[in-house]
């Protein structure tokens, strides 16, 4: 596995999937966790050869010596030591879910260095758009008649109240489908770095009002993706993030989780590949 140096010294990996002659399309994961669980995002690496990076402190990347490093808003340092190590002048990046905050505030502070822009089931903190328990309720709402369905609201509902923290129950509220699949996937994104993964949203690590003032003069395309049935992302937020682009594309994938290209690996990369183009 490829690595290069952070800033800090911080040795830091990365994945290469697919070896064709375009341009590669920068990955980040979310949780922070080993960026293994985006494999080639359900075929991707057909269209564009993918650098998936692994976060520090998470898959190959070392445990950082600061461990104050591993808040979002000093990650981007990171992102942009890739790009340096690359050689490129510009990137194409993909950020999904805790990851987009990430690749937000890439975009926001070095929005000269960006081709286009992906945020996949993205996170919205960085932006500080609010996900309420209503809004998660709705969308749980839409898988009554899933045998699975009655013990998992019960825990989200308690997860909402403040009254419980039974993740692992809510799980299939994730998943397009709960199959064996699914599943799978679903335990190895799990963040198994508890301090990486407890520091990312530090007091700090986001400013929102920055970021959207910067974002608005944003001039390269975003492509936002949300999938139909993801209460981590829901759509509804994904779209009021996308109205703080200048040029942004919303996409709700029919069907779909928190991870699209597990639940339907065709249409997602049919529609990435197309933006990315």
């Amino acid at each position: 596995m490829p690595t290069f140096f952070a800033p800090d010294g911080t040795r830091l990996a990365y994945r290469v999937h697919g070896d064709g002659d375009g341009d590669p399309l920068v990955c980040v994961p979310g949780g922070p966790a080993d960026s293994r669980y985006l494999g080639d995002l359900g075929g991707l690496s057909a269209h564009r050869p993918l650098i998936v990076l692994d976060l520090r402190g998470t898959g190959r990347s070392a445990i950082p010596e600061d461990s104050s490093s591993y808040r979002c808003d000093r990650l981007v340092e990171d992102v942009e030591a890739l790009r340096t190590h690359l050689g490129l002048p510009r990137i194409d990046l993909l950020g999904h879910s805790a990851g987009a905050n990430l690749a937000t505030q890439y975009a926001a502070r070095h929005p000269k260095n960006v081709g286009r822009l992906a945020l996949i089931a993205p996170g919205t903190r960085a932006l500080g758009i609010a996900i309420t328990g209503e809004m998660r309720r709705e969308l749980a709402q839409l898988r009554r008649n899933e045998p699975w369905f009655p013990a998992a609201f019960a825990a989200l509902e308690a997860i909402t109240e403040g009254t419980g923290s039974d993740w692992e129950a809510i799980s299939p509220f994730f998943c397009g489908r709960w199959d064996a699949t699914a599943q799978q996937h679903q335990a190895a994104s799990r963040p198994d770095n508890e301090e990486a993964a407890a520091l990312f949203a530090a007091e700090g690590a986001f400013t929102p009002d920055a970021t959207r003032a910067a974002l608005a003069g944003f001039e390269a395309p975003v492509l936002l993706l949300a999938g139909e049935f993801d209460v981590n992302s829901p759509p509804r937020s994904v779209a009021e993030a996308a109205e703080l682009f200048p040029d942004a594309v919303l996409t709700v994938q029919p069907g779909a989780g928190h991870c699209p290209w597990v639940d339907d690996a065709d249409r997602f990369v049919a529609t990435v590949a197309a933006f990315l183009g």
